[in-house]
This record gives structure tokens, sequence and C-alpha cells, in this order.
């Protein structure tokens, strides 16, 4: 008998977990800013039910009570006065079982797991919010110094690479002229050697007094 009723309670336990597993959703992560909007998702599958017995009920770690909705009358109920002027609902959205909430203003301490509970249906969605740092606009001003920044870090390589082409270019431009001098001099003085035994090496004909004197003459 004893064996008998405790086969009942297991088998009761198991169909109670196995239930709250098949209504439980799985976990999203949301990210948000400081300062910033998030929406908190949560929506449900149940439409056997009408909307006016649907109550939709939304905390924060656990205990911090976001916000009740009453999706019937489009109103909100008890409330944590942390929340208060911070979330939003969306009651057009109410006929298609989107019970999803926008919490604004966001601090760090917001950051955790929302869990939004649908009864009668015992719907739970599960939302896990990040929080990170607000991201700083950049001005016009941050460029520029940022671009001044740049400048000033490159500005010592590009004169560094400036007087090296410098010191390796100077050399090499004074070597050339140095060549092209030498090698005009060189055609210079060839050339001017060539009219100068051309002007040299003439035939010298004979007088009119010039007299051929042979051997046999002697």
């Amino acid at each position: 008998m004893y064996l008998k009723n405790w086969g009942n309670i297991m088998f009761c336990y198991i169909f109670v977990f196995a239930a709250l597993i098949d209504k439980a959703s799985l976990l999203v992560t949301v990210w948000g800013f400081v300062g910033g909007s998030v929406v908190l998702p949560c929506s449900s599958d149940d439409y056997e039910h009408k909307l006016q017995d649907v109550d939709v009920s939304w905390r924060h770690n656990g205990s911090k009570n976001v916000c009740d909705l009453i999706p019937h009358s489009n109103l909100t109920k008890t409330q944590d006065v942390r929340y208060k002027n911070r979330t939003e609902t969306f009651p057009e959205e109410y006929n298609q079982r989107n019970f999803s909430i926008k919490l604004s203003n966001l601090t760090h301490a917001d950051a955790g797991r929302y869990i939004c509970f649908i009864t009668p249906s015992d719907e739970m969605n599960t939302v896990e919010l990040i929080i990170n740092e607000k991201l700083e606009p950049v001005t016009e001003n941050a460029n520029k110094t940022i671009d001044q920044k740049n400048l000033e870090e490159i500005k010592p390589d590009s004169l560094e690479k400036s007087w090296l082409w410098i010191l390796i270019g100077l050399p090499i431009l004074v070597l050339l002229i140095i060549v092209i001098i030498f090698r005009r001099k060189i055609s210079s003085c060839l050339t001017s050697g060539k009219h100068v035994r051309g002007s040299e090496v003439h035939e010298v004909s004979p007088g009119p007094g010039y007299k051929s004197v042979t051997a046999d003459g002697l």
C-alpha cells in the first residue's frame, strides 16, 4: 500500500514537472545601456481563454514587482516604486497575446532576470537583461582632437622618412651630375682632338722652284 501511494506521488510529480517544462519558455537575453531603454519580450500561445480572463505579472529577480497587467482593461495594477514612470506597455498588442513591456532610464540595478507569468495558462517567459555602459557620442571637437593626435603621431615618422630620402637622394643626385659633366668633358675633348689631327695632317705640294733629285743625278 505504501509503495502504491509512493508510486502515485512520483507519477504526479513527474506529470507536474513535465507540464511546467512545457509551459516555460527558453531564456531570452536582451542587452541595454545605462540611460537607455529596452523592450522585454513576453507572448502567449493560449487563445482558448478570453482576454478578460488573462492576467500577466512581471517580476524582477523573483520578487520585485515590475508591473501587473490587466489586458482586458489596458491598465497596470500594483508596481514597485522604482519602476514607476519607467515602464511602458503595448495595449494594442494584447489581442495578439503580446504582453511585452518597455523599460526606460536603465541603470545597472536593472540588470538581472525578468519573468513574465501568464495565468490561467500558467505560461512563463524568462528574459535575462544585461546592462552595459553608456556609449558616449563622438562630437566634432572630439573628431578634430583625435585627428590632431593622429597627425602628431604621424608627423615625426613622416619627417624622419623625408630626411632619410634627402640624405640618400642628395649624394646620388650629386654623383649623377658629376658623371654627366665628366662625360661631356670627355666627349668634347675627343671631338676637339679629331679636329686638331685633321688640320695637321695634309699633303704638301712642291712649289715651282722645287727640283727632284734622284740618285742618278748625283
